[in-house]
C-alpha cells in the first residue's frame, strides 16, 4: 500500500436515507451543490455525489438533473468530482450510467459485486413517512438484488474507464469484491493503482468490525502489495471509529449523510459537520489532510480541466 497524506471523501446525499430521516439530507440541486461546496471548503478533496428528484427527495438518475449542480459545484470548488454508477438497486445500469457517460468526470464510483442490499431494517423504526415512495424502496430491498455483474462491471471499465478517461473508487463491500478486482487487474482492464473504497456495515456486505478491516486489508496487502490504495467508510454509528482506524493503518476516510445522518450523538446539520470532525480527528494524530490536486497526484487523476461540464 503506497503512504500518502489522507484523502478525505464526502459522500453528499447517496440513495439509502429518505427526507423524512434527517431534516438535512439534501435533495434539491442547489441543497446538493451547497452542502458539496462547504463541505470542500471544510476539508474534502473528493465530492461523491448522487441525484435526488428535487421534488419529492427519491434518488433518480436523471442526467439533467445532476447538470444542475454539478457546474456549479465545479465552478465554485477545485474538489474532485465523484460521480455514483451505483445508483441505486431498483436502476437498470443505463440509467446508472447516464450521467457518468454525459460529465466524464474525473472519477467514478464502481461496485465489485451483486450482492443483498438490506435497507429494510430502517422501516422497525416508527417514522411519519413525508412520501409513500420512502418506505416502498427500503421494502423492496427485501426482494431485490443489486446487480453488479462481471459483464456489466467490464462494460463500465471499458465505456467510462477506456472511454472517457474516469479512474474509479472501486467499491468493496466485502473480500470477494477483492479477488475480483484483482481479476480485472490481471486482465488488463484496471491500469495504474486502484482505490479502494472498503465499504463496511451494509446488511449484505461485510461488518462494521475491525476485524474486518484488518482482514480486509491483509488480503489486499496479498493481492495487491503495495501498489494500492484504500480508504474506509462505515454505515451509521460505527462510521467515525471505523474511518479512523483506518487512518491509523494508512488509508484515507469517507463521511457524508451518505453513509450516516449522524455527527456524534446527533443528528448531522450538514456534511461539512462530519468533515470538520473527521479532519479534526486526523490532525490530532499528526496526519496530513491532501488537498484537491495532492489527490489528483496520488490517484492519477485526469484534472478538472477534462471534463465534459
Amino acid at each position: 500500500m503506497k503512504p500518502n497524506k489522507v484523502i478525505i471523501t464526502c459522500a453528499v446525499t447517496g440513495s439509502v436515507h429518505t427526507p423524512s430521516m434527517s431534516p438535512h439530507l439534501p435533495y434539491r440541486p442547489e441543497h446538493i451543490a451547497a452542502e458539496a461546496i462547504a463541505a470542500a471548503a471544510a476539508g474534502a478533496s473528493i465530492l461523491h455525489l448522487h441525484a435526488r428528484d428535487p421534488e419529492d427527495g427519491r434518488p433518480t438518475a436523471d442526467p439533467a438533473v445532476f447538470m444542475r449542480f454539478l457546474p456549479v459545484i465545479k465552478q465554485a470548488s477545485d474538489a474532485v468530482i465523484n460521480i455514483t454508477t451505483g445508483g441505486s438497486s431498483v436502476m437498470t445500469l443505463e440509467e446508472r450510467l447516464a450521467a457518468a457517460l454525459a460529465a466524464e468526470p474525473e472519477m467514478c464510483s464502481l461496485n465489485m459485486g451483486s450482492m443483498n442490499f438490506g435497507l429494510y431494517p430502517m422501516l422497525e423504526r416508527p417514522r411519519d413517512w413525508q412520501h409513500a415512495w420512502e418506505p416502498q424502496l427500503l421494502a423492496a430491498t427485501r426482494g431485490t438484488i443489486f446487480r453488479n455483474t462481471f459483464a456489466d462491471i467490464e462494460a463500465i471499465l471499458k465505456r467510462l474507464g477506456e472511454g472517457c478517461g474516469t479512474r474509479f473508487e472501486f467499491e468493496c463491500y466485502d473480500v470477494g469484491h477483492l479477488y475480483t478486482l484483482a481479476h480485472f487487474r490481471d486482465r488488463g482492464l484496471v491500469s495504474g493503482t486502484p482505490f479502494m473504497q472498503f465499504v463496511f456495515g451494509v446488511l449484505g456486505g461485510i461488518g462494521a468490525d475491525p476485524e474486518n478491516l484488518v482482514h480486509m486489508k491483509r488480503i489486499a496487502d496479498r493481492l495487491f502489495g503495495d501498489d494500492y490504495r484504500f480508504s474506509v467508510l462505515a454505515a451509521g454509528r460505527r462510521q467515525m471509529p471505523m474511518i479512523t482506524m483506518a487512518a491509523t493503518m494508512g488509508g484515507s476516510v469517507r463521511v457524508g449523510l451518505e453513509d450516516s445522518l449522524y455527527d456524534g450523538r446527533d443528528l448531522a446539520t450538514s456534511n461539512a459537520d462530519q468533515v470538520r470532525r473527521i479532519r479534526a480527528i486526523l490532525e490530532g494524530l499528526s496526519l496530513d489532510v491532501a488537498t484537491p490536486d495532492e489527490a489528483r497526484a496520488m490517484l492519477g487523476l485526469k484534472g478538472g480541466d477534462r471534463v465534459a461540464f
